[in-house]
């Protein structure tokens, strides 16, 4: 959606993160990513292209759903970010003019505990 597509009185982080979820297999890696991956673990988990899944994690980051975590060496000894999902809800209200989102944001202490439940 561009912006002279955007409906009056919507907001840039709300059309961001819809424009993100609207695209194919954004949702799968949002699920996949509730621990530490790389993208080609997410790649994997959910069985589409590495080149895809760039192109969807890029837009996810974009758009503040999903973070760089840190790097890591993989099996082949190179540098590789580390991806997990910045949170656990998304609720889209369209009750306005323009549809709005309001995120729930996965707290420090979540993610240590499914780090743990995960080992």
């Amino acid at each position: 959606m561009s912006r002279s597509e955007r409906p009056a009185g919507a907001d840039d982080e709300s059309t961001a993160i819809l424009s993100a979820l609207g695209s194919k297999y954004s949702a799968e890696i949002l699920c996949a990513a509730d621990t530490p991956k790389s993208a080609q673990a997410l790649s994997d988990d959910i069985e589409i292209p590495i080149a895809t899944c760039y192109r969807r994690i890029e837009e996810l980051v974009d758009a503040g759903l999903l973070e760089c975590e840190g790097r890591t060496l993989s099996a082949e000894g190179r540098r590789t970010n580390i991806y997990r999902r910045t949170l656990d809800e998304i609720e889209v209200d369209f009750s306005d003019e323009a549809p709005h989102c309001s995120k729930k944001r996965r707290t420090e202490a979540k993610n240590q505990l499914r780090d743990q439940i995960a080992e």
